[in-house]
């Protein structure tokens, strides 16, 4: 079965556009099977050394990357959201070679992210690995014995995480071009929504409601818009099928005129990503 697992991630790659096939194919041939070494830090025993783990994700992300627009704290959280659907003995464990800690310690009680993560200011985990330097192959997937199962980022690449549920939930891979397993179906209450005329000081509203018509809970993984004078707000847990979620939609004009917005909505839908539009006359 892992032979099928290294084709898929192959296919992934190369459905990317990558410049060097070559190079992926060596680095994948690499990393296939081998074992992730940890430091013997106290802080993370209770993940490397719990044997009651059947998965473990892990990425690293080094001191010359962005923190803030790297790590995803947020997309995490659903990542993990969606995993437990699927399997609640999966670990993850963040790596970060850093020494700046208090601007990180604030996002995650902001972003109220609980995930265990390491501040590796010696740099210890890299090391011991000598990971490779294309940070979307910084992140791993794990079998009970920190062997590598799958590599690549699935915050980054929503093939990867395709494939990492695939692996969780012990699909059989068949054709890589099965895509939908883990796919529900959405209905659309409405697709475009009109404002009408208004004074272009106030703000203006609208809903769309997505109803999950599959068997598979629905996952949000992002919205977003085609300018910053449009926000989206919307429940981040998964919706249940038979269940509804609404998408609350803002509009503030930056000045007077016609304007048509569009809202692109990416999630685990066959219909994915799905695209809404406001529009209206800002007076």
């Amino acid at each position: 079965m892992k032979c099928f697992y290294f084709l898929f991630v192959l296919f992934v790659f190369s459905s990317c556009q990558h410049q060097n096939d070559r190079k992926i194919l060596e680095l994948l041939k690499k990393w296939e099977g081998r074992e992730i070494l940890f430091p013997d830090l106290d802080v993370i025993d209770s993940v490397v050394k719990d044997v009651n783990w059947d998965y473990k994700i892990v990425t690293y992300i080094d001191s010359a990357e962005c923190f803030s627009c790297k790590l995803n704290l947020r997309d995490w959280m659903g990542m993990k959201q969606q995993v437990d659907s699927v399997d609640k003995k999966v670990a993850f464990l963040f790596f970060l070679q850093t020494r700046r800690t208090e601007d990180l310690d604030y996002k995650m009680k902001w972003d109220a992210f609980n995930l265990p993560i390491v501040f590796d200011v010696q740099n210890l985990f890299c090391q011991l690995n000598h990971f490779p330097e294309d940070e979307k192959f910084r992140t791993f997937l794990l079998d009970k014995d920190n062997k590598v199962l799958a590599i690549g980022n699935p915050i980054h690449n929503p093939k990867v995480k395709e494939l990492y549920l695939k692996i969780i939930q012990g699909e059989k891979m068949g054709s890589i071009n099965e895509s939908n397993v883990l796919n529900t179906m959405v209905d659309i209450d409405k697709t475009a929504a009109s404002l009408g005329d208004f004074a272009w000081q106030e703000e203006r509203k609208a809903t769309f409601i997505l109803k999950n018509m599959g068997n598979k809970p629905l996952f949000i993984s992002d919205v977003t818009t085609s300018c910053g004078c449009t926000s989206v707000d919307y429940s981040k847990e998964p919706v249940n099928p038979s269940e509804s979620l609404r998408l609350h939609v803002t509009y503030k004009a930056d000045h007077p005129g016609y304007f048509s917005k569009m809202i692109t909505v990416y999630c685990n839908a066959d219909a994915s990503p799905i695209r809404l539009k406001i529009s209206g006359n800002a007076k």
